[in-house]
């Protein structure tokens, strides 16, 4: 029961902070965040006790660390079956730890609302958590919806309505339409897949492991692996179906902006890997060169992008488009060393980006702007923000001994090995993201000061956020090993159900 009870216990912690507002207006964020604690510590206790390195011996279905089945609507093929393995352990716990973050960061941001404001927060990290467990295809369509609603009432009440911006319900009805939109055609797909199993079993199921190694004509197989790939590229986001995100990011709240870029992301990738590639192999190795160009596309678009913004949020929503680029590369090079990348990409890019969203929050609190035009000179304006501003831009940038350089470079490496003119290319994406980086820090923290006025300097409560984030940071840079092993199993089930990619020789 300790998968269900990673779901209940948001799920219910939302409930609670619901009903708390009632007795007190700071009730929901201390059911909040000890919900979020307890959850963490679970996670993390199953991550002590499992052997989610072991490799298995592979029978031609994943080895599950952990499972869960219970027959639900067998008349319609419908189980609750969840499971995890190493890679769905590792984004539950990122999921966990950014979960208590955005609680924090957003203690005294929201004022208004605060119990449904936590409600909408937690039932998001319990939908995530579902989408990470679940191996019921309508199940975890479920749970894919789960996440998206409460996501547009926190853009669509408790957003900023940034200058510039069409307001925040612009943003929130953007965002939905999009997903929503996407997440439809991945329904089809979902029971088209599912008829298609019944004609050739005469068993209606909508079980992950009855729907693998189906053979299914060639034809079909492309229709539906780009039902699922269109869902996850809108999510990753893929350009050109990014155009939700900036907006998403400009007008969201600061816990929004932290679940977004630092969770909800990764439920893309987490689908690329479980669903869109194991279901329809052959067709995906003939669609990797087109995926892999597509990555590349976005590394220098969200770079560049990225640059002509005068938004500081903006910018670093943007980054996330370039950033993520990597993560697609990896995935459709079909490599060890890339998928490992993947992994720590994943990992190191949801707290990087969590914590520059947490910064840009405390700037738009003392200065009630984030137009860069308006800052300058902020080094001797407020103490303790600036510099760790510098270090996560360094860490976003890929210094040496921080987690996004381990991610990158193994993401660069293992696809040298089968398309070394992508990896080429793509690797010109980290000079740009110094570019974008460097201007940020100029026109935010250097140059003449608009202002003489100090500024309140961080506190406890921000700098124990930031630090922990810090932590986080530089362990997956000098000792990423517990992330590796924990997803090794994983990665060669993953490769086991893919095969390995070749690549006409002109790419390689």
């Amino acid at each position: 029961m300790i998968l269900t009870w990673f779901i209940l216990i948001p799920f219910v912690g939302g409930f609670s902070c619901w009903l708390g507002e009632r007795i007190s207006r700071q009730a929901p964020r201390w059911v909040a965040l000890i919900s979020m604690l307890i959850l963490l510590a679970l996670v993390l206790q199953v991550w002590w006790q499992g052997d989610y390195h072991v490799i298995v011996p592979l029978q031609g279905l994943p080895h599950w660390g952990l499972e869960e089945s219970i027959a639900w609507m067998p008349e319609i093929g419908v189980s609750y079956h969840l499971g995890i393995d190493g890679i769905s352990l590792l984004l539950i716990a990122l999921t966990a730890f950014l979960g208590a973050l955005s609680v924090a960061c957003s203690w005294t941001e929201v004022q208004e609302n605060v119990g449904f404001f936590h409600l909408n927060l937690l039932w998001i990290l319990a939908g995530v958590i579902g989408v990470f467990e679940s191996l019921d295809m309508l199940l975890f369509f479920f749970f894919w919806e789960v996440m998206l609603v409460p996501m547009f009432f926190l853009i669509a009440l408790w957003g900023h309505n940034a200058p510039g911006g069409k307001g925040r319900i612009y943003a929130a009805t953007k965002f939905f339409i999009y997903t929503q939109a996407s997440g439809f055609i991945m329904l089809l797909a979902i029971i088209a897949l599912a008829i298609a199993h019944v004609q050739l079993t005469h068993h209606l199921s909508f079980d992950y492991d009855d729907l693998l190694h189906m053979p299914l004509s060639h034809g079909l197989q492309w229709v539906l692996m780009l039902g699922f790939f269109i869902a996850f590229a809108v999510k990753l986001p893929v350009v050109p179906l990014h155009a939700w995100l900036p907006d998403a990011h400009s007008q969201a709240p600061t816990a929004g902006s932290v679940d977004l870029a630092g969770i909800l992301l990764k439920t893309a990738g987490y689908g690329l890997l479980r669903f869109a590639v194991p279901f329809f192999p052959q067709v995906a190795h003939e669609f990797a060169p087109v995926a892999m160009a597509l990555g590349i596309f976005g590394i220098y678009y969200g770079a560049l992008l990225a640059y002509r913004q005068t938004d500081i949020k903006r910018l670093v929503a943007y980054t996330s488009v370039s950033h993520m680029g990597f993560v697609l590369i990896g995935i459709y090079s079909f490599n060890t060393l890339a998928l490992q990348g993947v992994m720590v990409q994943m990992l190191a890019h949801g707290i990087s980006a969590a914590a520059l969203f947490i910064l840009c929050g405390q700037l738009y609190e003392r200065l009630h702007s984030r137009e860069l035009a308006k800052m300058g000179g902020l080094w001797a304006r407020i103490d303790r923000l600036p510099p760790m501003a510098l270090f996560f831009a360094a860490a976003s940038v890929g210094l040496p001994g921080l987690g996004n350089f381990v991610g990158e470079f193994l993401v660069l490496i293992g696809t040298f090995s089968v398309a070394r003119i992508m990896a080429v290319i793509a690797s010109g994406g980290l000079v740009l993201a110094a570019v974008y980086t460097l201007y940020m820090l100029q026109s935010a923290f250097y140059g003449p000061a608009q202002e003489t006025t100090p500024l309140k300097r961080l506190g406890k409560r921000e700098m124990a956020m930031v630090l922990s984030l810090a932590a986080g940071t530089v362990v997956l840079g000098v000792y990423p090993s517990p992330v590796l092993h924990t997803a090794s199993a994983a990665i060669d089930q993953f490769q086991h159900l893919a095969g390995e990619l070749t690549l006409p020789g002109a790419l390689h």
